[in-house]
């Protein structure tokens, strides 16, 4: 954390009027555009929060003033800007949206060329440039223009529904009735767009991206309330949730229960799997469901630390063909190295093709209760919890890559400093709701300062 601001390999977040104001999105911008290598435009996209145009202003402001010209997509989805910076050729991409963070929040995430998040080297070097108003600005003659395009999100639903995994006209024909939660945002206007091509009737819930969020933002069970009644009432097949950049993607079967984030992935990945085997990538945090998909085709599951830049590199060392992380962000490479809601519903769509119901295909997975707990981040350093926390987990297996892992049999914890919030996560997982929370309860005591006396 610097300033109050929240510099990660997710990006740069901070509340708007306190650590993230326009003097400090314009200086983050410059810092990236005088970054990249070439001459080529920053493609900038956002989602629909209230701050947006204000941020879109000043990152304008900075990237223009650093000698970039910009290609404007207006509103658009994470994955949508990810691929129109591929598409374009550009020097890379902004993408204004705090993901699953409050209202009071907004951020930039940072692409390279490829339309990827950038890794810890690249993000450093945007850091170190922040931070020591180092060669910001080009002079007079050098700044940049702003241009607007609106077809980047025709370029996605193309490359989408043109995927081998896909069968448009076996999906057309299931005639599928979904919800929709656009969570007040982009994915209220992309995944509606990409169902009707699919032959869906569509019924919407928050589909007008003005940034009025109704529920919490994360897709988890407990916030999708509206969407279960909403399925109910209108006697769907299912629905779907996006948060606000729609990257990641939550489902809620035909009796209005929601499957959990974690069952996305590991529902894309075996209909992913059943057309090209290959290795897969997730992250440390995400369900051992996905253990299972990988295990029945014979298929190595690799893991890395929480972070979708994390999990993309490895994918590309891996030579990875799907993989994402358990909070609803599904990844496939034949469409591009980035969380994807629409890709997830079309993989889904497709599981759904031969006539079988979402639950069906869940119930097919083997069952887990996972609990997603989060703590106030300790005062002290880490490393004084973390020493604590082996002792707890004694005779556990443990993986310190990212925080602490401990495993034992089918159970796990992971225990790590949030890169987007000022928390610690706790999340773990078992056979037994039971076991599940009294883990959950031991890694908590001995997060506590008081329980090391």
């Amino acid at each position: 954390m610097s300033n109050g601001l929240m510099i990660s390999v997710a990006g740069v977040r901070g509340i708007v009027g306190e650590s993230l104001d326009p003097a400090v999105v314009a200086r983050f911008a410059a810092a990236f555009a005088r970054s990249l290598p070439g001459d080529g435009p920053v493609v900038l996209g956002r989602d629909a929060r209230i701050t947006g145009p204000m941020v879109r202003l000043a990152a304008c402001a900075g990237l223009n003033a650093a000698g970039r010209d910009v290609v404007d997509l207006g509103l658009a989805t994470t994955p949508t800007t990810q691929l129109a910076v591929e598409h374009l050729h550009a020097a890379g991409g902004v993408i204004l949206t705090a993901s699953h963070n409050p209202a009071p929040w907004n951020a930039l995430k940072f692409l390279s060329a490829r339309g990827e998040f950038l890794g810890p080297q690249a993000g450093a070097e945007v850091k170190d440039r922040y931070e020591n108003d180092r060669d910001l600005w080009a002079s007079w003659d050098r700044v940049g223009a702003v241009r607007e395009e609106s077809n980047a999100l025709e370029w996605h639903l193309d490359r989408v529904l043109t995927l081998p995994h896909v069968n448009v006209d076996a999906i057309r024909k299931r005639k599928l009735h979904v919800v929709v939660d656009g969570c007040a945002s982009v994915g209220g206007v992309a995944l509606p767009a990409l169902l009707e091509r699919l032959g869906a009737r569509v019924t919407k819930l928050d589909c007008e991206p003005n940034g009025h969020f109704t529920r919490e933002l994360e897709p988890l069970p407990e916030h999708l309330g509206a969407l279960g009644k909403a399925v109910r009432e209108a006697g769907a097949d299912l629905g779907i949730a996006a948060d606000p950049d729609a990257d990641r993607a939550a489902f809620v079967d035909a009796a209005g229960v929601p499957l959990g984030e974690e069952y996305t992935v590991a529902l894309g990945t075996r209909v992913a799997l059943a057309t090209q085997k290959g290795p897969v990538v997730t992250n440390l945090s995400t369900s051992r469901m996905l253990e299972t998909v990988c295990e029945k085709v014979g298929v190595p599951l690799h893991r890395t630390p929480v972070g979708e830049a994390h999990v993309v590199e490895a994918m590309h060392a891996r030579h990875a063909v799907a993989g994402g992380e358990g909070n609803g962000g599904m990844i496939l490479p034949a469409a591009h190295h980035g969380r994807d809601a629409l890709v997830a519903m079309a993989l889904v769509a497709q599981a759904m093709s031969p006539g079988a119901t979402l639950r069906e295909l869940a119930d097919t997975l083997p069952r887990y209760v996972m609990i997603k707990d989060k703590l106030a981040r300790p005062q002290e350093p880490w490393e004084g919890a973390a020493e604590r926390l082996r002792r707890a987990f004694a005779g556990w297996g443990l993986e310190s890559s990212d925080g602490l892992r401990f495993a034992r049999g089918e159970a796990w914890v992971h225990v790590r400093p949030s890169g987007t919030e000022p928390v610690v996560r706790v999340i773990a997982e078992s056979p037994e709701a039971g076991e599940t929370r009294a883990i959950v309860d031991q890694a908590r005591r001995a997060m506590d300062a008081a329980s090391g006396r």
